[in-house]
């Protein structure tokens, strides 16, 4: 019987690496695998749906399935997270130490409805007491000019969102003092080259991460996995196939975590850290499935509804194919 042949768009993880070397094969299918920019992923699967497979930003996800044309669903597969309180920036002289000293203040952004904004915006409106309504946001290009939203926005009216100019960079202007902050998934140039000017607002960011954790119990969920509908209707089998390969893939990750006779990462600590890890979140600190995540998800669909980007509070239920939901037991 001939397999069913799907290309899948993510970039090269290791927890997909078993994907793409085939020593992890889902049932019945064949992947080719491209891997790329997640940024030329995301906009070529939201705007024209050019992969069977692909990875997908979540909150760009979640505006998909709130506006009802959901060309693909997602399967509770998560392979990008990340802590986001290391993705505040501040230009020194505008004197931010804490970020309650955010109010008022004139902060840049790469689009507003990017996921690690989404998260941001939420935990410094629901830790430190920061809305969103209580700053100037600036969208437009990071290091080149001319980057737009995925998405025409229709946000709440006390949001103060404009663009900044055809030829300037967030950049530039945080470096400058245009702007006095930045949150971004990617660090400024400025700040990776040294400028003196610019400096990460909470520069202790892996004990503060730590300690959400520790309160909330969530690790942020950045991206998704989603499915070409016309592919589940032609092969609902599909996607339980893809999930559970997923799984076995990012499994074999942990197992090389756990050899210690050698090092598969290029890190000389790696092994302390995986084990300070476990000890904070357990075995599977990076968990599939929805009833491990569903605390983070919850979350990501309040922070969405609450700050304008979708007008319905999703149930986390309804964004994933249903027969991935459950796992058969022997």
């Amino acid at each position: 019987m001939a397999k069913l042949n799907l290309s899948f768009a993510c970039w090269d993880y290791d927890r997909v690496q078993a994907l793409m070397d085939g020593s992890v094969r889902p049932k019945g299918i064949e992947l080719n695998f491209l891997s790329m920019p997640v940024e030329e992923t995301f906009f070529r699967m939201m705007r024209h749906q050019e992969f069977d497979v692909a990875e997908l930003s979540a909150s760009s996800y979640l505006l998909a399935r709130d506006r009802g044309f959901p060309h693909f669903t997602a399967i509770p597969v998560f392979p990008s997270r990340y802590f986001r309180h290391s993705g505040i920036y501040v230009n020194v002289e505008a004197g931010i130490r804490r970020p309650e000293e955010l109010k008022g203040k004139r902060i840049g952004i790469p689009e507003y409805q990017l996921t690690a904004c989404v998260w941001i915006r939420g935990f410094l409106q629901h830790e430190y007491g920061v809305h969103p309504t209580e700053a100037e946001w600036f969208y437009g290009g990071q290091e080149t000019p001319g980057r737009v939203e995925k998405f025409k926005l229709e946000l709440p009216a006390d949001i103060r969102l404009q663009p900044i100019g055809p030829e300037q960079t967030l950049n530039q202007m945080l470096e400058n003092g245009d702007l006095d902050a930045f949150i971004a998934p990617r660090a400024p140039s400025c700040f990776l080259k040294g400028s003196p000017r610019v400096k990460r607002l909470f520069e202790d960011y892996v004990s503060v991460e730590k300690d959400y954790f520790r309160k909330t119990g969530i690790f942020p969920i950045m991206h998704v996995v989603a499915i070409r509908n016309e592919i589940l209707e032609r092969y609902p089998w599909a996607a339980q196939n893809l999930y559970q390969a997923f799984v076995e893939a990012k499994n074999k990750v942990y197992e090389g975590f756990n050899q210690t006779a050698a090092l598969k990462v290029t890190l000389p600590w790696l092994v302390p850290e995986v084990e300070r890890t476990k000890q904070l979140m357990g075995d599977d600190f990076w968990p599939y499935g929805l009833e491990k995540n569903r605390a983070a998800l919850e979350a990501l669909v309040h922070y969405s509804h609450e700050q304008g980007l979708i007008k319905t509070k999703l149930s986390v239920e309804d964004l994933f194919v249903k027969s991935t939901l459950e796992q058969y037991t022997i």
